[in-house]
């Protein structure tokens, strides 16, 4: 389309025309706006607005030479490496999920050393305190205190509780930046994974996810990583322990026979994606 003129001013035909007659070079102009307030006056466009804007902004001699309206922009803060198992952990929250034995959600924890993940089924979105709570009943007592926990900004992790807490023990925080979730890629993967699990086998009996928890946490560490090739089970442990040692055979208590048959069902139910097991794991 080609450009409207003012006042019985003759068409302009394109922008290109509009830009070499009245602003030849980017750096001439004081701004988007002023200059579209200059061109307006004269052209009408359905787009001069944002020809104007991405015009301008196109200049590299603006970018070098004046002055800058905004606060200096911080720093990127890499992640330490961690040296050793449970040292630096990532957390976060799975939620939504439907009511299955009174919970709705999963608290994800994952060890960035060897990927090793704990899944905590919980009632709802904890606050920070019992965040804390779980995190030392379910992870510190067994692996030891971390040195570094990794989590978004959400309430729990930016309340002063948190903070206090953490810094009692010894921990620092650390908080990813808004909309970039790839700071804590390993338990957003994780997250993906686990939901994925759950959606393929309990699509048919949602109230019944919280059974399929144990099974998904102990295939997820059983997974070789293509980055170490070992399982967080080995890096952990030091060795891969035996996935399913029971005897296929009948008891004289049909109740253990029950546990069993269901146990079996929902391991063959967590293995039933070839595609997912042979992908790559996540670095």
């Amino acid at each position: 389309a080609g450009v409207t003129c003012r006042a019985r001013s003759p068409p302009v035909p394109s922008w290109a025309s509009v830009r070499s007659v009245c602003c030849p070079r980017p750096s001439d102009l004081l701004g988007p706006y002023v200059t579209l307030l200059c061109l307006s006056g004269k052209y009408w466009r359905p787009t001069l607005a944002k020809d104007v804007r991405v015009y301008v902004s196109s200049c590299s001699v603006c970018t070098q030479c004046k002055a800058p309206r905004h606060l200096p922009r911080g720093k990127l803060q890499p992640l330490p490496v961690p040296q050793h198992p449970w040292s630096h952990l990532s957390v976060d929250f799975l939620t939504d999920l439907p009511p299955s034995q009174g919970n709705t959600t999963i608290l994800v924890v994952v060890d960035r050393f060897s990927k090793f993940c704990r899944l905590l089924p919980l009632p709802g979105l904890h606050t920070a305190l019992q965040t804390a709570d779980a995190l030392f009943t379910h992870v510190f007592r067994h692996y030891g205190v971390p040195e570094d926990i990794v989590s978004d900004r959400g309430p729990q992790f930016t309340s002063r509780v948190w903070r206090a807490f953490m810094e009692h023990l010894g921990i620092s925080v650390s908080l990813t930046s808004g909309f970039h979730p790839e700071s804590k890629g390993h338990v957003e993967r994780v997250n993906q994974d686990v939901g994925r699990i759950l959606r393929s086998h309990c699509q048919d009996r949602l109230g019944e996810w919280v059974a399929f928890v144990p099974w998904a946490e102990m295939a997820q560490n059983s997974l070789r990583l293509s980055s170490t090739g070992l399982s967080p089970f080995q890096c952990v442990l030091g060795y891969q322990p035996v996935l399913a040692s029971w005897h296929q055979s009948q008891t004289e208590a049909p109740a253990v026979d029950d546990c069993f048959r269901h146990a079996e069902e929902t391991w063959d139910a967590v293995h039933a994606a070839p595609e997912y097991w042979r992908r790559p794991s996540p670095q």
